[in-house]
């Protein structure tokens, strides 16, 4: 299936590539959210017309998500867990519960912007974690996990 990129899209392509991808892929991702459409002639042609909208939508996201960065970098949230007296937690602490102690602490995110590569957190102590804002930007935030009392 071969799709025109609407927005720079991780390990694909950047703004206006004409890349080719699995049919499932671009059906089901890339064309519904909004990504990527159809590499037909209308489509390239309209396209064309109106890559310097593209380019200037592209240019607004990156700027909002370096601003959003730079409010971000080396802040740290502290998430209050039920775990054992040797530190294992009954339980874990995934993007969502990390999403949210962020968000109480005044600072807006996404489950979906955190990257959790060693899957959720199952113990106590001070973890970093990868925080994807754009397809160029991503930053490593401090996440303390103690027991609740």
């Amino acid at each position: 299936m071969e799709l025109i990129l609407l927005q720079k899209v991780t390990n694909l392509g950047g703004l206006g590539d004409k890349v080719k991808v699995k049919p499932g892929y671009g059906r089901n991702f890339l064309v519904p959210q909004g990504k990527a459409v159809p590499a037909t002639a209308a489509n390239v042609e309209a396209f064309e017309q109106r890559r310097a909208e593209y380019e200037a939508k592209a240019k607004a996201q990156l700027d909002g998500a370096e601003g959003r960065k730079a409010r971000l970098e080396g802040q740290m949230v502290t998430i209050a867990a039920n775990a054992s007296t040797e530190g294992k937690l009954f339980g874990s602490v995934g993007p969502r519960d990390i999403a949210e102690a962020f968000t109480a602490a005044g600072f807006e995110l996404n489950k979906s912007e955190v990257v959790m590569g060693e899957g959720p957190i199952r113990k106590t102590g001070e973890f970093e974690v990868l925080i994807h804002l754009h397809a160029d930007v991503e930053l490593t935030v401090k996440v303390e996990v103690v027991p609740e009392s």
